[in-house]
């Protein structure tokens, strides 16, 4: 439950981030020579406030089961890779947040492309009035379940680096905190085990640096997912959502690599690097609060 309810409050917190940044990744015709701050401004002027957090419904529904299934997964999976490969590189933590990553997605896909349609839309012009309808006009117009999952394998190929290397990261970056910075980033555990665990302020460090690097290697992907979701609003851009490897090429073809493949890359570093700090750090403290971590001796 309470990795549930980290993914939750981290979503929340660059909610507004994040709609921008669908915006941008997918071209939306209102938004194209906007940055940061110029997305923001408009969605406000246009829409209103409320209109930063579009989509944001559907988030919730979806980021908690999502949440918590990695979560839980990266726990699972940890646990029975652990020492196979050794203890010196980490690489069970990668496989482990690889596997968790993909077991979290394939779960929860379906609720993803719900809410990139809701974020999408720009007042005046709505398919879609909600969760359900949006869940129900997909399915019936544009070719059932398939269309649901649509963008589904550049997503499986973008988790396998992002959530390994967000977890591998994050619990490197623990370990040599504990090891080499005890008295700066740790304190004693709660718990008499003779244990020590991250400070809050180090958490986040850890975590918002864990995301900076997950998101740098796997974003091409990431805008890849974005355009094959969105592909069938429009009649011009049907053609992004048939293959990944078409639109991959196209987005290169027309964008180039710094504004096509890693377009609104700067905004997603303003989201992802406090969102995963924030998702970790949550997820540390209840476990903490609840007495599930007897922290670590090093």
């Amino acid at each position: 439950m309470f990795s549930g309810i980290a993914g939750m409050v981290s979503k929340t917190t660059v909610a507004p981030l994040d709609r921008v940044k669908i915006l941008l990744q997918a071209q939306n015709k209102h938004h194209e020579s906007h940055g940061v701050i110029g997305g923001i401004r408009h969605i406000v002027k246009t829409e209103s406030f409320l209109a930063l957090y579009k989509g944001n419904g559907a988030q919730m529904v979806r980021i908690f089961p999502y949440a918590a299934s990695q979560f839980t997964a990266f726990e699972i999976y940890k646990r029975y890779l652990n020492g196979i490969f050794g203890s010196e590189y980490h690489v069970d933590k990668f496989l482990a947040g690889a596997g968790a990553g993909l077991t979290a997605v394939a779960l929860t896909y379906p609720l993803d492309t719900i809410r990139a349609r809701l974020a999408f839309q720009i007042k005046g012009e709505h398919v879609y009035t909600g969760i359900a309808h949006a869940a129900t006009t997909i399915f019936k117009e544009e070719g059932g379940t398939r269309a649901l999952y649509r963008g589904f394998v550049p997503t499986l190929m973008g988790m396998v680096p992002y959530a390994g290397l967000s977890f591998y990261c994050f619990e490197y970056l623990k370990f040599g905190c504990m090891k080499y910075m005890p008295w700066l980033t740790c304190k004693p555990c709660s718990k008499n085990t003779g244990g020590l665990v991250l400070t809050v302020p180090a958490k986040l460090l850890c975590g918002g640096l864990a995301g900076a690097v997950a998101q740098s290697i796997s974003y091409p992907l990431d805008v890849t997912r974005r355009r094959m979701q969105l592909a069938m609003l429009n009649p011009q851009t049907e053609k992004f959502g048939n293959s990944m490897i078409l639109t991959l090429k196209l987005i290169y073809q027309n964008n180039g690599i710094v504004k096509g493949l890693y377009r609104g890359m700067s905004i997603n570093y303003m989201r992802a690097t406090p969102m995963v700090a924030v998702s970790f750090s949550t997820y540390e403290l209840c476990k903490q609060l609840l007495n599930l971590d007897t922290g670590l001796k090093v």
